[in-house]
């Protein structure tokens, strides 16, 4: 199943994601789920993808740098999918890059984030990994790990930044944004 992502002013992207359970999981369904996840962000022309931006309020994302490693050489074999992920530490050294985002559709800027993290999650089989990244894959992860605490990389905009694309957000809030893949807006009434 290819879900639809959801977009800048649907509740879900603002919420903090729950924990997911490993003994509450039906294996199969999870597996299916997963391999979801995989289609949507390929199918959608992303290299990562959290599940409050498919409407899931799930701390889980996938991430694969293989379609930027003619950049990024180190990504060739870096796909993941990290499930309950905890940012352990954060490097001193940051790094300045162009970011964009499915769920924020036609905007791109540069973001400022640490050069290094170490991160510890589970896989899909629910076994420990704690790994040190760095540089795109790093960026990669903090973005996705944004989105489970309720953060979209233009909040780390400047306030300049923001007051110079606020029409332009306004319009993705509205649901006024044509994208290459399905998109949907959801907020409580």
């Amino acid at each position: 199943m290819i879900y639809p992502i959801y977009i800048m002013g649907s509740d879900v992207l603002r919420a903090k994601a729950k924990e997911i359970d490993p003994k509450e999981i039906n294996k199969e369904e999870f597996a299916q789920f997963v391999d979801d996840l995989w289609k949507t962000m390929k199918e959608s022309d992303g290299v990562g993808l959290a599940c409050p931006q498919i409407g899931k309020s799930l701390r889980m994302f996938v991430v694969d740098g293989s379609d930027v490693s003619d950049v990024y050489p180190e990504l060739k074999d870096f796909k993941r999918i990290m499930i309950n992920p905890v940012i352990v530490k954060e490097s001193e050294e940051t790094s300045e890059y162009g970011e964009g985002c499915l769920s924020v559709p036609g905007i791109n800027g540069d973001v400022i984030r640490p050069k290094k993290i170490t991160i510890k999650y589970l896989d899909e089989k629910f076994e420990e990994h704690i790994e040190e990244l760095d540089n795109f894959g790093a960026r990669m992860v903090q973005h996705e790990y944004d989105h489970l605490n309720g953060i979209l990389f233009v909040d780390h905009f400047s306030p300049i930044r923001k007051k110079m694309i606020a029409s332009k957000l306004h319009n993705i809030q509205k649901g006024k944004v044509r994208t290459t893949y399905k998109i949907k807006l959801v907020r409580k009434k």
